[in-house]
C-alpha cells in the first residue's frame, strides 16, 4: 500500500515551540507518510527543515486572506496528490481552506489547535474557514472546551486531545555542566533559566523583578533569559530594566539555541511565567530534564504541574510570588530534589515525544480513512 501523502503547513515568519513542533511532526510523520512541509520564505523555521524524506517548498505569503497565496498552495496539493492538510498556525486557517476549495482534489483539512479561543466564531468569515475543517486536534483539555463554546454547533469539527511531547533526554556529565555553569559567570551562583520568545506576553520581566527582590535579600541568584527577541524595542526595555534595578551583573541575556536541554540541564530551576500559555512545551521539556520548574498558575500549565508534587505554581503576573517560589527551592536542596525526580517522571510518562508521535500518526490515519 502507498504512504498516504500528508502537507505539513507553517507559514509564521516566527521560530518558537510552534514553528519547531510543525519541524518535529514533519521529521516523525515522514516515517509513514509522505510529507511535504510548505513554509514561509526566509523563515527561520526554513532553515531547519533540512530532513531528506521531507519534501520542504516555500511559498511568499501575503495576508491571512491572499488568494495568490491561496492559488499557490493549492498548486501545490494538485502536484503532490495531497491527502490530507495538517495545519499549525491559526493565522494560516483561511489560506489553507481556500487552497483546499481551489484544489481539485479536496483533501482533508486537520489543525492542531496550539493558541486559546476567547470569542464566538459566527460571523461569515469564520463560518466558512470552520465549517471546512475535518477535525482539530487540542492541545489540552482547556482548548477543547473553548472550541466547544465559541464554535457554533453545527459547524464545529470534530475534536479530541493530545498532548504534545518532548523527547527523552540524554542526562550531561557533571563536567559538562560545570562547563556550561561557567560559561555563564554563575557556576557559584543558583541559576534560574527561562526559554521562549522574548515578548511580553512570556513574562520575562516578571523574573527580572523577581531577581531583584532575591538580590536583596542577598541570594546569589543568576537569571538567564534565552530566546529569540520578536521586537529589538522590547528587548533593549529589558536591558534598560536591569540597569535601572542596578541588577543587570545578575540577568544575562541569551540568542535562541539549539540544545535547549543542555542549557536546561545546567539551570537549578526553570521558570514559565507566560500570562496564558496554551500548553507550556517548554515546561514539559524542562521536566524531561529532570529539572525544577516554577510556573504561572493559568492556562495549560494547570494540566502539567501538579503544585508542590511535579513543581511549584505561583500566582500569575506576581513577581514577588515568583520570588518566593525561587528562594523556596533555593533554601531547601531536598524539595527541588523531589520535585524534579517527580516531575521527570509524570513527563517521560505523559508528555514524552515517540508516544506523541506514534498517536498522532494513528490519529491522522483515522481521520483520513
Amino acid at each position: 500500500m502507498s504512504q498516504k501523502k500528508l502537507l505539513e503547513l507553517c507559514l509564521s515568519p516566527d521560530l518558537g515551540g510552534l514553528e519547531i513542533y510543525m519541524q518535529k511532526c514533519s521529521e516523525n510523520l515522514a516515517k509513514n507518510f509522505d510529507v511535504t512541509a510548505v513554509v514561509s520564505e526566509k523563515s527561520r523555521l526554513s532553515e531547519r527543515l533540512n530532513c531528506k524524506r521531507i519534501k520542504k517548498i516555500q511559498l511568499r505569503r501575503g495576508n491571512k486572506f491572499s488568494l495568490i497565496t491561496a492559488y499557490q498552495l493549492a498548486k501545490v496539493i494538485d502536484k503532490n496528490k495531497i491527502d490530507i492538510i495538517h495545519c499549525h498556525w491559526t493565522n494560516d486557517l483561511p489560506i489553507a481552506v481556500l487552497a483546499k476549495k481551489i484544489s481539485k482534489r479536496k483533501p482533508k483539512l486537520i489543525q492542531s489547535r496550539h493558541m486559546t479561543m476567547t470569542r464566538f466564531k459566527n460571523d461569515p468569515a469564520h463560518r466558512f474557514i470552520y465549517k471546512n475543517i475535518n477535525y482539530i486536534i487540542c492541545v489540552t483539555n482547556a482548548v477543547e472546551r473553548q472550541i466547544k463554546k465559541f464554535i457554533p454547533s453545527d459547524i464545529v469539527p470534530e475534536t479530541s486531545v493530545l498532548y504534545p511531547g518532548a523527547d527523552i533526554v540524554e542526562p550531561i556529565t557533571r563536567s559538562e555542566r560545570a562547563i556550561l555553569r561557567n560559561d555563564t559567570h554563575g557556576n557559584e551562583q543558583f541559576i534560574v533559566g527561562i526559554v521562549g520568545r522574548i515578548t511580553p506576553d512570556k513574562g520575562q520581566y516578571l523574573l527580572i523583578e523577581a531577581t531583584k527582590k532575591l538580590v536583596e535579600e542577598d541570594i546569589p541568584v543568576k537569571a538567564i533569559i534565552v530566546g529569540h527577541a520578536m521586537a529589538d524595542s522590547y528587548l533593549l526595555d529589558l536591558k534598560e530594566k536591569t540597569k535601572s534595578l542596578s541588577i543587570e551583573n545578575n540577568v544575562l541575556f541569551h540568542d535562541f539555541t539549539n540544545s535547549p536541554e543542555k542549557f536546561m540541564q545546567s539551570c537549578d530551576v526553570m521558570v514559565t511565567a507566560s500570562k496564558q500559555e496554551t500548553f507550556g512545551l517548554v515546561t514539559v521539556e524542562a521536566m524531561q530534564c529532570g529539572v525544577a520548574v516554577i510556573a504561572a498558575n493559568s492556562g495549560g500549565t494547570l494540566e502539567i504541574i501538579d503544585d508542590n508534587l511535579t513543581g511549584l505554581l505561583f500566582n500569575n503576573e506576581d513577581s514577588a510570588d515568583l520570588a518566593l517560589k525561587i528562594k523556596e527551592l533555593y533554601v531547601d536542596d531536598g524539595k527541588r530534589k523531589r520535585l524534579s525526580d517527580n516531575g521527570k517522571r509524570k513527563a517521560q510518562t505523559m508528555f514524552e515525544n515517540k508516544k506523541h508521535f506514534f498517536d498522532l500518526g494513528e490519529l491522522i490515519k483515522k481521520i483520513q480513512a
